[in-house]
């Protein structure tokens, strides 16, 4: 047996340095091998089939003889809750065969725990291993908690940045997994692309479009994978990908049922694009220098990890926290950060500050009190999930929701709580509106309350009649002025309600105009500012009795989804975008005034300070001080 091993290892190795030594062949060529294995893509356990249709194919993959390992590369589940991704698992933990799975959008834009509760539950949101001769990396795609198109987590970047620095042999071929495509669909589709083009990338894989699909991204081969649901069809299906002799080909298989004929066959060869200078274009910032008249950056911070918060202000300090964990506090004057304290999950929630305590939470499940001059923890309170709704503050009481279905009131001062409301449907994302002796928020489960400020009993609530959580008004601030409540939702319907009783003054969906979930309230309280998802701007009358566009913009955006809410400043509107872009718009006239572009991700809430500065963050971790001229 000795010898027969020692045979099998001289001969092994014989072989490869002969191939090295043959004219023209590459190293990595030598090294590879055949294999076989399966993607599996947007499972959507939670929806109407897509628990029955992964059980079906985990039977199916467990009956293969031929498979070294399962990719699943995202939406593995509906909605992003706790009990889907354990079933999800459940389901998954009877495969026999080696599993490397990533969130899709699904996972991480509607979870309850910020994204937290699938990386607990599957060990990470990345993955990078090798096999018989090829490297397999796979990133997550967000958006993570704000509506938008995806991105690459920050984080994420930093961690292929280490991973490559660990594994510098760079003609190894690679095989990239995000479940988006690698373009305009993901927000920084260029910074992943520019990464692996300095490396021997032969192939990416993606899911999200839930069809077989062909691409070109920048000269690597892209495949999109059918999803494994059912559809129209009695039983769902995934891929199975054959790689051998410099080909990758693909065959869908049915669970249970049969292996199709290959639908596709890729050439897998070395492109050599770190010789190669030309590129797709880039996003542009040309609108810096455009309108450096009007408007310039004072001062510019970039966080290693996602932001997804905007900022509270304490003397010169602006407080925020991002997707490490950190809540940190900056000089506003400097750009320096000051202070630091870490939690122990992702912070999404803008942070909010009375008398010298900053009130924010984290997806850890805490909500904290932290000294604001030097970030020392004061009181921290425990929720039973994650806290990613932001504070409001009224005479020292913070009005907070979470995860676990209550909403609290909290004494800012001692961290002791003052009551509960606990009968709210699916968790609460958004920050609450203060007004009079009421606070008013909406959740994802289709609920939308307003609480006595002072007992925390329900006034009145009030529900858009959809049966999709998908389409719930969470994440807009509600504008009251007036003695009226508005909400604009996924739906695009904008709603009126009487804000003593929650009834319906009127709700109108426009064919033409597209409202979403970013508005805001004008200077005069003439108009709610919404933004449509076609870039418009428009002033919907406050007083009218149905919905009256009373103002225009000519603002023209691309289509756009961020929920970010409208500010003003002075006599100007600003305006968010999902792409980095900040617009200022004359509240007077509606003429476009200027544009900044700070990154090309999602902006986080505006923050504005007296005269004319505002400090802006976006998703992928960029924070910027501009000053109006």
């Amino acid at each position: 047996m000795a010898f027969s091993r020692l045979s099998t290892i001289y001969f092994f190795w014989s072989v490869t340095i002969a191939c090295y030594l043959l004219a023209g062949i590459p190293k990595w060529a030598c090294a590879q091998q055949p294999f076989k294995f399966a993607q599996v893509t947007d499972t959507h356990v939670g929806g109407a089939t897509g628990a029955e249709d992964l059980r079906r194919t985990v039977r199916d993959l467990n009956q293969q003889q031929d498979l070294d390992f399962v990719i699943l590369s995202g939406d593995v589940t509906e909605f992003g809750s706790d009990d889907e991704l354990q079933l999800a698992k459940q389901i998954l933990d009877s495969l026999h065969l080696p599993l490397y799975v990533i969130p899709g959008n699904h996972d991480s834009n509607w979870s309850e725990s910020g994204a937290n509760s699938f990386r607990k539950v599957f060990g990470g949101e990345t993955f990078f291993f090798r096999h018989k001769g090829f490297m397999f990396l796979g990133t997550a795609s967000g958006p993570n908690m704000r509506m938008g198109p995806g991105q690459v987590p920050r984080e994420n970047l930093v961690w292929m940045d280490s991973v490559f620095a660990a594994h510098p042999d760079v003609e190894t071929p690679l095989i990239y997994i995000n479940h988006y495509p690698q373009d305009s669909s993901l927000n920084n589709w260029y910074e992943a692309i520019d990464r692996l083009k300095q490396r021997n990338v032969q192939l990416i894989l993606c899911g999200h479009g839930h069809n077989n699909k062909l691409y070109d991204w920048e000269g690597i081969p892209g495949v999109m994978g059918r999803s494994n649901l059912r559809a129209k069809d009695s039983v769902g299906g995934y891929n199975i990908i054959s790689i051998a002799d410099g080909k990758a080909v693909y065959r869908v298989r049915k669970p249970l049922v049969a292996t199709n004929e290959s639908w596709l066959q890729v050439d897998l060869r070395n492109h050599g694009f770190a010789q190669e200078t030309t590129t797709f274009k880039r996003p542009d910032y040309s609108v810096n220098e455009k309108y450096k008249d009007q408007v310039a950056a004072v001062w510019r911070y970039e966080d290693g990890s996602d932001l997804g918060a905007g900022f509270a202000a304490y003397k010169r300090l602006l407080i925020t926290g991002n997707t490490s964990g950190l809540v940190y506090a900056i000089d506003s004057e400097t750009g320096k950060k000051i202070w630091t304290y870490n939690t122990g999950g992702k912070v999404y929630a803008t942070p909010a500050v009375w008398r010298g305590v900053v009130v924010v939470g984290s997806s850890d499940g805490y909500i904290y009190g932290l000294r604001a001059r030097d970030g020392k923890e004061k009181w921290r309170l425990k929720a039973d999930k994650a806290v990613l709704g932001s504070p409001a503050i009224a005479d020292g009481t913070a009005f907070i929701g979470s995860s676990d279905g209550i909403f609290r009131a909290i004494d800012v001062s001692s961290g002791q709580l003052k009551w509960t409301f606990d009968k709210v449907s699916g968790y609460v994302s958004a920050k609450p509106t203060l007004h009079g002796n009421l606070v008013i928020f909406g959740s994802w489960g289709n609920g939308f309350y307003a609480l006595d400020q002072r007992s925390g009993q329900l006034v009145w609530s009030w529900n858009n009649g959809s049966s999709s959580r998908m389409l719930s008004a969470a994440a807009c601030y509600p504008v009251v002025v007036h003695n009226r409540v508005f909400v604009v939702a996924p739906d695009r319907y904008m709603t009126c309600l009487d804000v003593h009783s929650g009834k319906v003054i009127w709700r109108e969906k426009m064919p033409d105009i597209r409202v979403r979930e970013s508005m805001g309230l004008s200077r005069d309280h003439k108009y709610i500012y919404v933004k449509t998802m076609d870039g418009n701007l428009l002033g919907i009358a406050a007083q009218a009795d149905e919905m009256r566009i009373a103002w225009r913009s000519n603002l023209q955006l691309p289509y756009e989804l961020n929920p970010t809410a409208i500010e003003t400043l002075g006599r100007q509107v600003l305006v968010p975008s999902h792409s980095g872009l900040l617009s200022g718009v004359d509240a007077a006239s509606g003429n476009l005034l200027w544009q900044y572009k700070i990154s090309n991700t999602m902006i986080n809430p505006i923050y504005t300070m007296k005269g004319k500065y505002m400090v802006i963050s976006s998703m992928d971790g960029s924070i910027v001080k501009l000053k109006l001229r």
